[in-house]
């Protein structure tokens, strides 16, 4: 589970397909990314950190350490069909009860899996 494995690409944007079980570590961008839930349900919690965590000119994701210090933004929930805005700078923190799918629009940047001799088809 939540595992960033590339599907698609285009230029420095990826779709990452995540399997989402159980409650993800804190993540933050330093830019927009979106989740479009595929299958099952999801809760996204925000949170805006005290300080930045994460430098203005990376790219994807990072992990945050531990539980992060700032003002809770509120909470998402979401189905299959359901998108959500994962703003710049924020951290959020995914939750699914059972197994569900996220397909998640972002940047490719250090977690981002690249499998690319598995999953694509070659004559």
């Amino acid at each position: 589970p939540w595992e960033k494995v590339a599907v698609a690409k285009n230029m420095d944007y990826v779709l990452e397909a995540i399997r989402a079980e159980g409650t993800s570590e804190w993540r933050v961008t330093p830019h927009d990314e979106f989740a479009l839930v595929i299958d099952g349900e999801v809760t996204i919690e925000l949170l805006a950190p005290d300080q930045p965590l994460v430098d203005a000119e990376a790219s994807g994701s990072i992990a945050v350490a531990g539980e992060p210090s700032g003002s809770p933004m509120g909470r998402i929930s979401a189905g299959r069909g359901h998108m959500a805005l994962l703003p710049a700078g924020r951290c959020y923190r995914m939750h699914a009860p059972s197994p569900s799918v996220i397909l998640l629009q972002t940047i490719a940047g250090p977690d981002t899996i690249e499998r690319w001799g598995e999953i694509c088809q070659t004559a």
